[in-house]
């Protein structure tokens, strides 16, 4: 069971940051920004100038680690692009649908203990990919007032057009309806806290503000093995989603009830070692480990869960992998950690959680592209098409629909 979240207080507390932003603009950006994050920064916006300065501080090995996680998402991406098709429906009817990008578009980009330059690449990647013209990226800046080096190293890298100093829910405010600085978005990514998460789920309700990527709850692994697995290998796939936050979620199931009890003893070992020990004691408390009579209850119990990470590690992960219908992304074998997903396999890390899985995929290209349709119909097409038309038309009791099809044929 998932923990239960009263956003009752919080929904307000979000409602009233993004009225401030949409009636004071720039100027109560930087206002929410000093109250809430503790810093004024001199202006909303990254100049060019800062953006590529930062890149040409950045140390080498993060250079090169992002160009090669870089080359495998793109690859992926690439491969990923919906294509347009055109079909003949009917002698004299043709039909297309086509993919145009969405533009602007708004990523959001985490602050607080580490810059996460692996969601740049994330989000960035595929919008570029997409065709996005202008890409816009907001990240709270720290104290100093400044977004660390690492997240415009990556932006800068990967493509993105503007950068605002801008965090929290009013960030998600001033993408969806502007500001002086910030272009008006017609979808906003990323992921977040919950006041973050809110002002999505708050924007995307509103026909004046922004669609967003997918709903959004605590980040989740869940991990199906049996005795083969190596226990220090389930230990830290826990560990590595768990140390994400309090409220993360890591389960175990297995049928071993040795692996289990090993899995335990390493956890007890290690977590404590952790720089986010503290972090780690808390989520692990509200995490489990669950034994089965089999895997293919395992995989069951899976479905109906609907983890963002599944990690399949037994004896026959590619064939039980065959049966998994609900989850972000699947992770197959004992050697592929959920931790390869996060970077650099290729494969999106922006996932649904929180049971999201059931019904919403990873983030891909698509995803950044909006899908119309066309259709043309010669005098010969339409009648072929005719009588259906105007049949579906009588039966559903629209006269004018019946005739717009009737007055052409008659002409």
């Amino acid at each position: 069971q998932r923990p239960v979240f009263d956003n009752a207080e919080l929904g307000g507390g979000v409602t009233e940051i993004i009225g401030r932003v949409r009636s004071g603009g720039d100027q109560a950006l930087l206002e929410l920004t000093l109250e809430l994050d503790g810093c004024r920064p001199d202006s909303v916006e990254v100049s060019a100038a800062e953006v590529r300065s930062a890149y040409e501080r950045t140390a080498e090995d993060l250079l090169a680690a992002l160009e090669d996680a870089a080359y495998r998402i793109r690859l992926f991406h690439e491969a990923d692009k919906p294509q347009a098709s055109r079909v003949e429906t009917a002698p004299g009817l043709v039909c297309e649908v086509r993919y145009q990008p969405l533009s602007p578009v708004g990523l959001y980009i985490p602050g607080g203990s580490a810059p996460l330059v692996s969601t740049v690449m994330m989000l960035a990647i595929p919008a570029v990919l997409a065709g996005c013209q202008d890409i816009v990226m907001c990240s709270p800046p720290g104290r100093d007032g400044a977004i660390a080096d690492e997240i415009l190293a990556a932006a800068h890298f990967c493509g993105v057009t503007r950068v605002f100093r801008a965090g929290g829910a009013q960030a998600v405010a001033a993408m969806a309806y502007g500001t002086e600085s910030v272009p008006r978005c017609a979808k906003i990514f990323g992921p977040g806290n919950s006041w973050v998460t809110e002002a999505k789920q708050q924007v995307s309700q509103d026909p004046e503000g922004a669609a967003i990527d997918m709903p959004a709850g605590p980040s989740e692994v869940l991990v199906i093995a049996d005795e083969s697995a190596n226990p220090e290998f389930i230990a830290w796939d826990l560990m590595s989603q768990a140390e994400h936050g309090p409220d993360s979620q890591a389960i175990l199931l297995t049928d071993s009830t040795s692996l289990a009890t090993a899995v335990i003893a390493r956890m007890r070992e290690l977590a404590p070692q952790s720089p986010r020990a503290g972090i780690l004691e808390k989520s692990l408390a509200t995490s489990r480990i669950v034994l089965v009579e089999n895997l293919d209850e395992a995989v069951s119990l899976s479905n109906l869960y609907a983890p963002e990470h599944l990690i399949i590690n037994c004896n026959d992960a590619s064939q039980r992998a065959d049966s998994v219908q609900n989850a972000g992304s699947v992770f197959i074998g004992p050697w592929t950690p959920e931790s390869l997903g996060d970077y650099c396999s290729g494969t999106n890390h922006v996932l649904p959680t929180y049971g999201w899985a059931r019904s919403h995929g990873a983030l891909g290209t698509g995803d950044f592209m909006r899908r119309m349709t066309f259709q043309q119909a010669s005098r010969d097409g339409l009648a072929t098409a005719a009588p259906s038309a105007e049949t579906l038309a009588r039966t559903e009791g629209l006269e004018a629909h019946r005739m717009a099809v009737r007055a052409r044929l008659d002409s």
